[in-house]
This record gives structure tokens, C-alpha cells and sequence, in this order.
């Protein structure tokens, strides 16, 4: 008997889900809002940047003191250049992890901190500090003939394209070719599965992986194809599935998460990434990135930051933090994990 993949949830579910909501407000400051120079301004990246808006807003609602440093982010999408707060040098809008760091690297720039959804690489400046705020996790979204599990090499032989035909991997698997779809090159969702399944070094793709697709949005046409596997954020599915985050083009559309090694990505009772999934290679840090010059200061600027970000700041304390990590499928780190600091 042919095998049928079983999905982590259907595509009905994931229509009435999505249906009729719409998409999250934009990562930037409210119109007609100037950050002044004292507030804390941050850029994210796509992955990061709804939850860092969301994070801001509430942070910003908690405060007493109207004098006290706001915090506002700026997203990744929208007009550019960009005055980050008042008094600030006008820069192009960072659209990456990276762009960011640079943003928050140059002077004027107005930016005092960066977030990331990767570790922190060679390249990037050793007077930086990447503070660890959440957990997110990384598996393969697919369409309906897609295997419900795939393994590590499997995921390797077919983004090396060793692998064509799903029978290849099971005789009982459809007799269908395989689709593998990758996002664009600036994705940081692409680049952590494609070292991921490298086991460290990251995976070349072959002819066959089609290429340039927006990151974590199964509204493309081309993933609607029944063969189609995509590497997909486990907690952005979840925003737009399980807490209904999702709208427009902002859906996982016919895609559905698949399990890796055996490991379900996804805690549906939970709506969260599953603890057993967290412990894989599939797991990684989200750090929001200050100068350690700012992170060791004392004066007022010092202050607000680790207020914010720092071990006993508003993130790793707040049960309002907690919760909206938990509402974008994200898990909050722990203890002296939430906090911590890492260099490149």
C-alpha cells in the first residue's frame, strides 16, 4: 500500500485558520512618530521584526515615567532611507541581519541596536553584543505529496539533488519528482538549514532547487505545486496557523510543516515549538545586538538598554515579554539564558 504523507496540519485547517485576518501591523514607528535621541531604537530583520514590534509596543505601555527612554523598531520592508530618531544621519533601511549590524556600526546612524536571527559570524565586530531573547526553530513546509517525515540526509540528497523522485527515498512514496524551493539569498532561514543540513558547512544547491522565493510565505504560486518542500520557520507557521497572525500573502497557503528525524517541529497542544524539537540542530538563538560600549555604560543610555534587554530587563522578566514570545510560537529562554552574551 502507497504511503500517504501526513501533514502536521491540513491544508482546511490552515485556510480557515488564515482566512479573513489580516496581516500584522508594520515594524516602524507609529506615523508621525520621531523617535528622539534618547529612546532606544532597534533594527529587525524579517523573522523578527513582527514580534520585535510587538515587544516594543508593550514595553513602551509599561512605563510610568514619560520622560523615560521609549524603545521603537524599525522592519525590514517599507520606504528608504530611513531617519532612525532625531538628530540621526539618514541611512538606507536595513533589510537583513546584517544590514543591520552595519546600520547599528555607523556613526550617526541613530540605531542602538540590531536584531539578529542568526549567531553571530567572522565577519561581524567584536565590540558588539549579541544578547540571547528567544529560541525559534527552522523544519520544511511541503505540499501534499511531500514524505510527513524526512531525515537529515534525505533533506541533504535533495537539495544537492541526489534525489529527484520521492520513491527514491521509499518505494511506497509517490512516483513524482521532487520540488525543492529555497528563499532568496539574504535569508536567514536559508542560510541556517543550508549549513544545518550540512552538518556545519553549508549545503551547495543543485540544478534542481528552484530558487528565490519570499521567505516563510506559501502564498507563491510556485509552492503550490504538490511536490513543493521549503525550508519555513517553525514559529512564524505557527503565528500564522495556530494564532491566526497571518494574512494577505503573509500564509503558509497549501504548505504544511513536516517532521525531521522523526521529530515533530511543533507542539499543537502548546501552540509552540516542541521541547523535543527545540533540542535539535534545528533550533537557534535570536539575539537583539547593542555595542558593548552601551551594554557596560552607566549612565542614563546604559541603563535603558539593559532595562530592556539585559538578564533582569523587561524581556527576561516580564510575564506580558513571556507571553508575546509565546503568541509568535517563539520560546522564551530560561534562567541565565535569556540575556546572555555571545561575540563573534
Amino acid at each position: 500500500m502507497r504511503r500517504t504523507p501526513a501533514p502536521l496540519f491540513t491544508a482546511a485547517v490552515v485556510a480557515a485558520l488564515a482566512a479573513g485576518v489580516g496581516a500584522p501591523a508594520a515594524a516602524d514607528p507609529a506615523p508621525g512618530v520621531i523617535p528622539g535621541a534618547q529612546d532606544i531604537v532597534c533594527t529587525a530583520p524579517q523573522g523578527a521584526s513582527d514580534v520585535l514590534n510587538q515587544l516594543s509596543g508593550d514595553y513602551n505601555a509599561s512605563l510610568t515615567d514619560p520622560g523615560a527612554p521609549r524603545w521603537y523598531v524599525w522592519g525590514p520592508q517599507g520606504p528608504s532611507p530611513i531617519t532612525a530618531k532625531a538628530g540621526a544621519n539618514p541611512i538606507t533601511r536595513p533589510s537583513n541581519t546584517t544590514g543591520g549590524l552595519r546600520a547599528l556600526d555607523l556613526p550617526g546612524s541613530g540605531v542602538d541596536c540590531a536584531g539578529a536571527a542568526r549567531d553571530p559570524q567572522s565577519g561581524d565586530q567584536v565590540s558588539d553584543d549579541f544578547v540571547a531573547f528567544a529560541k525559534e526553530a527552522v523544519a520544511v513546509a511541503g505540499g501534499s505529496r511531500v514524505p510527513a517525515n524526512l531525515t537529515t540526509q534525505n533533506l541533504r540528497d535533495l537539495y544537492t539533488c541526489n534525489v529527484t523522485n520521492w520513491q527514491q527515498i521509499d518505494p511506497a512514496y509517490s512516483d513524482s519528482t521532487a520540488k525543492p524551493f529555497l528563499p532568496a539569498y539574504d535569508s536567514n532561514v536559508r542560510a541556517f538549514f543550508l549549513k544545518t543540513i550540512g552538518g556545519g558547512s553549508p549545503v551547495i544547491p543543485g540544478s534542481c532547487v528552484i530558487q528565490g522565493t519570499q521567505e516563510n510565505q506559501g502564498s507563491d504560486p510556485a509552492l503550490s505545486d504538490p511536490d513543493a518542500i521549503v525550508p519555513y520557520s517553525v514559529s512564524h507557521y505557527i503565528w500564522q496557523v495556530l494564532y491566526g497572525r497571518g494574512g494577505g500573502s503573509d500564509v503558509p497557503g497549501p504548505l504544511t510543516l513536516r517532521s525531521i528525524d522523526g521529530v515533530a517541529p511543533v507542539d499543537t497542544a502548546n501552540r509552540r515549538i516542541g521541547d523535543a524539537f527545540a533540542g535539535t540542530v534545528y533550533s537557534h538563538i535570536l539575539y537583539n545586538v547593542v555595542r558593548d560600549a552601551d551594554w557596560t555604560a552607566t549612565d542614563a543610555h546604559g541603563q535603558a538598554i539593559q532595562g530592556i534587554f539585559g538578564p533582569t530587563g523587561w524581556i527576561c522578566t516580564s510575564p506580558t515579554a513571556a507571553g508575546d514570545l509565546q503568541s509568535f510560537g517563539l520560546l522564551p529562554l530560561q534562567g541565565f539564558d535569556c540575556g546572555a552574551v555571545i561575540h563573534s
